[in-house]
């Protein structure tokens, strides 16, 4: 099978495209024949070496959706022929890859592969986010960086299904009428608007209840400037690099503030809640309260372009590479 390996860390180049041999599931795991997978920035993480260690060469990806062709001993729930989607697990930039069944969910019939693939990891990171790292409801403000890109864009419609107040950034005019399509009710771009600032003036100086961060050393300083006393700063990516070391009693001084770190392996760390954050979003995309926004599809082989873009800031919305139709 074809399979876009990662034989050591390094750019967009290191991303190559082997021929491998057909895994085969073992014990409690299923055999996915994988017909899109998302790419995320969590993929380059683990291309640069940023993300958990792993021997080389490991396949890269870490979304997929397709059809299930073989399960191991002791699987239950799923079948050989079941529609599924997974994320959060190694693998998924090739045309075929296991994955334990207690982290695969069957799809809905109206969900398609496309759909499927574009909203497991990005969909669920919105969900939990506003649902549970900070609740948010009426009255709440919430500011969202990077607010037209592929999870940004979702994090301002699942707080508005929560009845907040979003004010979202972005870098370009064009994207920020994404980000008002999407629900935003202010929009700052930040190239040209000090965001702080922004937000200071746009809640009277109150500040917001909480930002959602995947931007990482660019925000992070400034993010902690737009909270109210006893906000939540929610940091839950490092697009721009990694936040430098600080001094913990800066959250004192600037109004008791809290800092997490949220990562989605620990909102669907069991089945029963990895069951019911995608059934959350797999609803909302039925009834139209989630819109998915896909900004690409490539083949597999152009995965280090997918990359590219993805760095470089090109995209406004999901990207996807395409495996099997």
């Amino acid at each position: 099978m074809k399979a876009v390996r990662v034989h050591e860390f390094g750019g967009p180049e290191v991303l190559r495209l082997d021929d491998i041999d057909v895994p085969r599931p073992g014990a409690g795991q299923v055999l996915v024949k994988i017909a899109f997978s998302g790419v995320n920035y969590l993929d380059i993480q683990y291309r640069t070496g940023r993300a958990h260690a792993t021997q080389f060469p490991f396949v890269n990806g870490s979304e997929g959706a397709g059809v299930v062709e073989d399960v191991g001993d002791g699987v239950s729930g799923i079948k050989v022929g079941d529609r599924v989607a997974y994320t959060m697990l190694l693998g998924t930039y090739a045309e075929y890859a296991v994955a334990p069944a207690a982290r695969v969910v069957t799809l809905p019939a109206k969900i398609d592969f496309k759909t499927a693939a574009a909203a497991m990891l990005q969909g669920m990171t919105a969900q939990y986010l506003t649902h549970s790292t900070y609740p948010l409801g009426p009255g709440d403000t919430a500011l969202v960086h990077a607010a037209a890109g592929g999870v940004g864009a979702l994090i301002v419609q699942a707080a508005k299904l929560r009845g907040a107040k979003v004010i979202a950034t972005v870098g370009t005019d064009a994207k920020a009428e994404i980000a008002r399509t999407a629900g935003a009710d202010e929009v700052i771009v930040y190239t040209r608007q000090d965001f702080e600032a922004e937000a200071r003036r746009l809640t009277n100086n109150r500040g917001v209840d909480v930002v959602y961060d995947a931007v990482g050393k660019a925000t992070f300083d400034k993010s902690l400037g737009c909270l109210r006393p006893r906000g939540y700063l929610a940091l839950f990516g490092f697009a721009s690099g990694p936040v430098p070391p600080f001094d913990p009693a800066a959250l004192g001084t600037r109004g008791s503030l809290f800092l997490t770190r949220p990562g989605l392996n620990q909102y669907i760390a069991t089945r029963e809640e990895l069951l019911e954050r995608s059934e959350a979003v797999f609803n909302w995309l039925q009834e139209g309260a989630l819109k998915l926004r896909l900004d690409r599809v490539l083949p597999l082989g152009e995965a280090a372009d997918a990359h590219r873009a993805l760095e470089g800031r090109e995209t406004a919305g999901k990207v996807l590479l395409e495996i099997a139709r």
